[in-house]
């Protein structure tokens, strides 16, 4: 089974498929930790960036040793539409969010 050019890094440890399921994971994580309040949410972040992060190391490796002649573009690509995304997202103020209206944050119906 040929695999696909640059991971080699990654799946000399493990089959494509199983880095699969971290990217499958980690997007579980994401959609579970959406639906917590404002600042506990920082797990879904974590965990937003792992499988990116880990591609732009696979990639740059496979870039410095002469492996994956494009896996430099690949690495920065990975790191600035993905890992940059993800850090900008994370740092989104949260006053940003409108606060409840008074009467629904009293229970009482408009």
């Amino acid at each position: 089974m040929t695999t696909a050019p640059g991971l080699q890094l990654l799946t000399d440890r493990c089959s494509l498929a199983a880095w699969a399921w971290l990217w499958i994971t980690a997007g579980l994580a994401c959609i579970s930790c959406a639906f917590l309040r404002i600042g506990r949410d920082f797990l879904g972040f974590l965990a937003a960036l792992a499988p990116p992060s880990v591609w732009a190391l696979a990639y740059g490796y496979a870039a410095l040793t002469g492996e994956y002649a494009r896996g430099t573009t690949v690495a920065l690509w990975y790191l600035t539409s993905h890992v940059g995304v993800i850090m900008w997202a994370a740092t989104v103020p949260e006053h940003s969010v409108p606060p409840l209206p008074r009467q629904a944050r009293k229970g009482k119906a408009p």
